[in-house]
């Protein structure tokens, strides 16, 4: 049924005034909204216009009906922004810039039958202006107050594709306008006169800084200081919420490009957000997850680390109620924070002076511990990679020591007791002492340990952040994989033809050996491999008896040759498109339940065929292992190592590496790359002699081409390696040249990106290298010839 035309009347009009709404109502709106943006901007004030302090600074809040906080709004808008007379806007003499852009895009390549609104933009030394016209006694629409704290972004190319425009982004307190232009040289006038206003104001200061120099100055003076403290809530205890940050922050996103980490929105929205969390820690039975989570967001956010120092010494500041459970609450995050994150000299000043005011105040109190422990945890702390984990966080809320297990093979594990701020290098020192390992001429480190990989942890890494990254890894493993764990090991081999068998030192060579020949990194023939299980049940076990525990078969001998018996799989022949296309119809359908079948069935003949492999081998070992009858553990440790050695790559650290193939060769070349205390040698995977190998003498530079490639320089050639453990054989290599002393300083290629290391000082006898973090490019080392 057709519609009456009263009807068609109505629908049309409605469409029109919705139109009209949309073109001018909001101007009205917005305009609201700049009142509104000029009156919160109360708790900011200008370098320059500080005021007295003696007049009250009380907590914002969002009522704004008392004459004084009006009076006080009146006063700031009119020194940061002059009033507009009534004349023609294109005779504005403060105008710096002018010229029509686009408040909104309404057409462009999406709309295109929707016509675009203009409006005319006047950027002045204090203000971005735009009015309905550029006629005289045009209105005024909207205004937004430039500061320090704006930002601007520049036209970017996804804006233009989507709308036929290129955009501008102005960030103000409150709002921020996006314009359009149609000439991209339009627009970048516009940025670069918007970021030179910015730039030219002064820095903006809250009443929290300018107080907190205030307390700084008038710190001897305990009658001025009390004065403040009672005439300015914004320094003491509060119950209510927070809706401004005490110190400022630049307005607009966090990346103006991209969306902030993990969903974080500003940093003035965070900063309110954590002060909310904060509050909650009063009345939580379980503080911890909580806490973690505060400190979590500062690692992502570094800039508010500031904030949360002034926060929480804000809410220790005459609370109602000292030393309860509220307020201690505040100080072990307070204590977390000081273990985590150093603050900024100003803030650290301000913390040091509140702590000693507690103290004074407070004697013997918990909170007076909390300060004495917080100060001397703030002349330690300079960084950290990872927040502290739960465990760590209980034990700084007791102001105790965290225990820390490190197991070494061939011995029992050790028990070490750390803080937040120890390293591996002082636990490896204790470590080294505890065992009677100071004479040793070889090299120990700590190592992390994994289902996935086995790293060496570097010297100035703190234990601390390693135990986080294990709590982080238990949730995300299954439950039948391992657990992380620290391991105490040989970093390097300088000497192990002279280690004393009885020595716990020849315990850990055994022990590393039997990992090389488990990771099938020694080379040679089956017959010896069931010897070397033998020998390894012998030393574990002593004699043959039924009634003795047998490990697995991955335990004693290496997987990679009890796979390489089984037939190898058939290769894929090229097919046709024609033969790929029937392939992948007929994969959907029966023929591909008859595909699976075949292959499930093909697994398991492959299961079953491994399975009798391994009770082969099993069988071989054991009677291998009878004829050990009589030998004791130290005999069997030493004729285990002494098979093992008689590879000459025993006492290299090898690594998995491709090298890179030159133009004329098919592929790069799957390699084991050796390092060892006198050479560098290359080996083909499986076989007994290396490929080649250089001494140090030869090698005139390496470094590390990309975070995949490794550069070795030989002579006159260049070898390119392919590996994820380029930082691994930098260091390695580092550390063998230190302790043989024949390196000279780097000397980088790239200045611009890699600047020159400084000589490496003397080490400890007995200890790994620090692991150098290489900020500001690849690690790059020259050699002697």
């Amino acid at each position: 049924m057709p519609f009456p035309g009263g009807l068609w009347w109505l629908l049309c009009c409605r469409q029109g005034f919705t139109l009209l709404r949309r073109d001018y109502g909001e101007a009205d709106r917005e305009a609201d909204g700049e009142a509104e943006e000029e009156e919160a901007s109360f708790e900011l004030r200008a370098q320059g216009d500080q005021g007295s302090l003696e007049v009250s600074l009380s907590q914002p809040t969002r009522s704004s009906s008392g004459s004084e906080r009006s009076l006080l709004v009146a006063e700031e808008m009119r020194s940061l922004i002059a009033e507009k007379g009534p004349g023609p806007v294109e005779d504005d003499s403060d105008a710096l810039v002018k010229g029509w852009l686009q408040r909104e895009v309404r057409g462009g390549v999406k709309t295109p039958w929707i016509r675009p609104r203009r409006y005319w933009f006047v950027l002045t030394p204090d203000s971005l202006d735009y009015y309905s016209s550029n006629e005289k006694g045009a209105r005024r629409l909207g205004s937004l107050v430039l500061t320090s704290l704006c930002a601007v972004l520049w036209p970017d190319k996804q804006t233009y594709k989507d709308t036929g425009y290129w955009s501008v982004t102005v960030f103000g307190r409150k709002h921020c306008y996006r314009l359009y232009s149609e000439q991209l040289s339009e627009a970048v006038r516009w940025v670069c006169a918007v970021q030179k206003v910015i730039d030219s104001k002064a820095p903006v200061q809250t009443p929290t800084q300018l107080l907190m120099r205030d307390v700084e100055e008038h710190c001897s003076s305990p009658e001025v200081l009390e004065q403040i403290y009672r005439c300015n809530p914004i320094l003491r205890y509060t119950s209510s919420p927070l809706y401004a940050p005490l110190l400022p922050f630049p307005y607009g996103s966090l990346n103006q490009s991209a969306p902030g980490p993990r969903g974080y929105s500003t940093l003035r929205d965070e900063a309110v957000k954590l002060f909310n969390s904060l509050q909650q820690l009063e009345s939580e039975q379980d503080p911890v997850p909580l806490m973690q989570g505060v400190l979590q967001t500062c690692l992502d956010l570094p800039p508010l680390v500031d904030e949360i120092y002034c926060q929480l010494v804000k809410q220790t500041t005459e609370p109602p109620a000292p030393g309860g459970q509220g307020d201690l609450h505040y100080w072990q995050l307070l204590t977390c924070m000081s273990c985590t994150f150093l603050p900024s000299p100003p803030v650290l000043r301000f913390l040091r002076f509140h702590l000693d005011r507690t103290e004074s105040r407070f004697p013997a109190s918990e909170m007076a511990k909390y300060a004495s422990f917080i100060r001397e945890a703030l002349g330690k702390t300079k960084g950290r990679q990872c927040v502290p984990s739960l465990e760590e966080i209980l034990v700084l809320m007791r102001r105790q020591e965290m225990i820390c297990t490190v197991h070494c093979p061939g011995a029992a594990a050790c028990r070490v007791a750390i803080s937040s701020h120890t390293t591996a290098e002082e636990v490896a020192q204790e470590l080294v002492s505890r065992l009677g390992l100071s004479q040793s001429p070889n090299l120990f480190a700590l190592y992390e340990q994994s289902r996935r990989r086995e790293q060496p942890v570097g010297n100035t890494t703190l234990l601390a952040d390693v135990l986080t990254r294990f709590e982080n890894l238990a949730g995300e493993q299954r439950e039948q994989d391992p657990p992380c764990r620290l391991c105490f090991k040989h970093y390097g081999f300088l000497d192990t033809d002279n280690v004393p068998r009885d020595s716990l030192e020849f315990a850990l060579l055994f022990e590393q050996a039997h990992e090389m020949v488990l990771r099938g990194y020694v080379p040679t023939s089956e017959e010896t491999l069931q010897t070397l299980a033998a020998l390894r049940l012998q030393s574990l076990n002593s004699d043959f008896s039924t009634h003795a525990p047998c490990p697995r078969l991955e335990e004693l001998f290496p997987p990679r040759a009890l796979h390489a018996r089984l037939p190898p799989p058939r290769p894929r022949t090229a097919k046709c498109r024609g033969a790929r296309l029937r392939a992948g119809l007929l994969a959907g359908g029966l023929w591909g339940q008859a595909l699976a079948k075949q292959r499930a069935e093909r697994d398991q003949r492959l299961r079953g065929r491994l399975r009798e492999e391994g009770a082969s081998t099993v069988a071989a070992i054991v009677e291998k292992w009878k004829l050990l009858q009589g030998m004791g553990r130290p005999e069997a440790m030493a004729a285990y190592v002494a098979l093992v050695r008689e590879w000459p790559g025993f006492g290299s650290t090898l690594f998995d590496v491709d090298l890179r193939a030159s133009p004329l060769e098919a592929g790069p070349q799957r390699l084991w790359l050796g390092i060892g205390a006198k050479a560098v040698s290359l080996y083909k995977p499986g076989e007994l002699e290396p490929l080649d190998s250089f001494g140090y003498s030869r090698i005139s530079s390496f470094g590390a081409s990309d975070s995949s490639t490794f550069r070795l320089s030989v002579e006159d050639r260049d070898l390119l390696f392919e590996t994820s453990q380029v930082d691994e054989i930098a260091q390695l290599l580092n550390t063998y040249l230190t302790s043989t002393g024949t390196r000279r300083p780097p000397q980088p290629q790239e200045p611009a990106t890699s600047p020159p290391a400084s000589a490496p000082a003397m080490l400890p006898q007995g200890l790994c290298p620090t692991a150098r973090p290489w900020l500001h490019g690849p690690p790059v080392g020259s050699f002697p010839r």
